[in-house]
């Protein structure tokens, strides 16, 4: 009894509460007809904002202030970087792959040189910075969309037990997510610096590197959905990260991990992903045009946030 009481007054399950949901919503105004089709799109379109979203959760868990803005352009340099050098070659898919983490690495590393050397908020360093990598990735790409070779292409759209690849994937790296913030020193580490900064220096966590290493992991995520982004939807494209900026922060919000840091919660970018595809997809069923499923999507979102707020343990 006294689990359920704490799952209830948890933020994380309205996300999952929220979803299931709109998705009974959907699926019986269509009269169940797109009851599996519905649920297949919603696991594999939601696995790309899970993603990058854990990495945006690591970042906005440092404390105020703490938000990546380059993840779509991070996205769109690896998925055109990785697709070029791969040339339709499927012998070179892992090849292509470590590129595209290793784009991740560098932008990660860079973002923080520029919050550290030049001693400037997070939120310009990164804006800057996404203006560089997009800049460099019209240039690489030159308008030509890449496509991914065909073994990769199959594996993006397709499907294992029932569910899409990608959910697999996006499964996998929630995992070993979880695993690092709840079981590893690492984790903790993250935890303390968002709760304190001065106080996580004074007990000796080595609070640049923990920061530092926070931030390259967000853009090593992103740089990894932006390469299964682009073999899922055929190529590389110019503006395929566009969607993700304000995503990846609205699934971390809805998911219930704190803005004001030191609180992060992997079960609940699982929840507000779902649900950010599936009130899209209700609107759509419903046929709203685009600037009333904005307000409408808008409105959905803080009643969730609201629901959840008022159910968290007061302590």
């Amino acid at each position: 009894m006294t689990q359920l009481v704490s799952i209830y007054r948890s933020r994380w399950i309205w996300s999952f509460v929220a979803a299931a949901v709109v998705w009974t919503i959907t699926v019986m105004f269509t009269g169940g007809a797109s009851m599996v089709g519905l649920t297949q799109a919603a696991f594999t379109f939601a696995a790309f904002s899970i993603i990058v979203g854990l990495g945006q959760m690591f970042v906005i868990t440092l404390g105020p202030g703490n938000v990546d803005l380059s993840i779509p352009a991070t996205m769109t340099l690896s998925g055109t970087v990785a697709l070029k050098f791969i040339n339709v070659d499927a012998s070179l898919i892992v090849p292509g792959f470590l590129i595209a983490a290793g784009i991740g690495l560098g932008v990660g590393l860079a973002n923080y040189s520029l919050i550290k050397l030049l001693r400037i908020p997070p939120i310009i360093a990164t804006l800057a910075m996404s203006f560089i990598i997009q800049s460099t990735a019209i240039w690489t790409n030159r308008g030509l969309r890449i496509r991914p070779p065909q073994p990769l292409s199959d594996f993006a759209v397709g499907f294992t037990f029932g569910l899409p690849n990608l959910a697999w994937v996006a499964l996998l790296i929630s995992a070993l997510i979880y695993l690092l913030l709840e079981k590893s020193v690492f984790g903790r580490w993250v935890i303390a610096v968002g709760q304190n900064m001065r106080a996580a220096r004074l007990a000796g966590i080595p609070v640049d590197g923990v920061r530092c290493l926070t931030y390259v992991l967000c853009a090593v995520l992103a740089a990894i959905c932006g390469f299964f982004l682009a073999s899922f939807s055929g190529g590389a494209a110019l503006n395929m990260g566009a969607e993700y900026l304000l995503m990846s922060i609205a699934v971390v919000v809805i998911g219930g991990t704190s803005v004001a840091g030191g609180d992060s919660n992997v079960p609940g970018i699982w929840g507000a992903s779902l649900f950010m595809f599936l009130v899209v997809s209700m609107l759509n069923t419903y046929g709203f045009d685009a600037g009333y499923r904005m307000i409408m999507t808008g409105i959905i979102i803080i009643g969730v946030i609201i629901a959840a707020s008022s159910r968290t343990v007061r302590i």
